[in-house]
């Protein structure tokens, strides 16, 4: 994650440790890479409905996703999964995350073993991840579908793409553990780098994030969380003025 100046190396991510089995666990956040009652269904009702998925891709043409954090892949594979089931003829999906510690290709297969429904992008993902992961991982995992995962400082990353986004997964560790991911500074970047229209959804409802987001520019709407957790926050960045 952010918030680092030393080089990203593959399985460095604060120490890995593995709860329940195949749960993993960051001892330098400490917190878990996902939702302990269900990360894949987590997923679902954070990110793809707090952000209008799948039905506002559900047209021809490009549909960009961002994401801090890419942890162990989870929502990049519940997305891939979902985006097969619903894409129509000509749409591409290009879902691109921003990782300070990329894991290795086989404790993402072991964290994402747990859901048998993602079987096929969990071999897939595995089968193209580097082994040395580093720089810009770029992958087509099919004809219809690139990820990319950009390693290093979350900030210096965003600030520095040409890319714009449709729409974005904020999920770096808790506010609370990891504050530089949800800084002003990281939120006015992912701002700014985003299409008229395009939305945030994240799981996160900290004060200061969502005092973060309106800063930024975003009209935030609090709405339930997932799993007893009270609030998430979703919004979109206003077309501007008389456009």
């Amino acid at each position: 994650m952010t918030g680092s100046t030393s080089t990203p190396t593959a399985g460095d991510s604060g120490t890995l440790l593995w709860h329940e089995g195949d749960m993993p666990y960051s001892a330098a956040f400490g917190d878990h890479f996902y939702c302990q009652t269900d990360g894949r269904l987590e997923c679902g009702h954070v990110f793809l409905s707090g952000n209008g998925l799948p039905a506002r891709w559900e047209t021809d043409g490009l549909f960009r996703i961002g994401e801090l954090g890419f942890g162990t892949g989870l929502n990049a594979c519940e997305t891939w999964r979902q985006w097969k089931l619903t894409r129509r003829p000509g749409g591409v999906l290009h879902f691109v995350s921003f990782e300070f510690y990329p894991m290795s290709a086989s404790d993402l297969s072991r964290a994402l073993s747990r859901w048998s429904e993602i079987d096929a992008e969990r071999e897939a993902l595995a089968a193209l991840w580097p082994s040395e992961p580093r720089g810009t991982i770029d992958l087509a995992l099919d004809e219809a579908t690139r990820l990319t995962v950009v390693c290093g400082d979350a900030l210096a990353s965003v600030t520095a793409t040409g890319l714009a986004f449709d729409a974005w997964y904020l999920d770096g560790f808790a506010p609370s553990r990891n504050s530089a991911m949800w800084s002003a500074e990281l939120m006015n970047a992912v701002f700014s780098k985003t299409v008229e229209g395009g939305t945030f959804a994240t799981y996160a409802a900290a004060g200061f994030v969502r005092r973060n987001l309106i800063a930024a520019g975003f009209e935030v709407e609090r709405r339930k969380g997932f799993a007893g957790k009270r609030e998430m926050l979703c919004g979109v960045k206003p077309a501007r003025s008389g456009a």
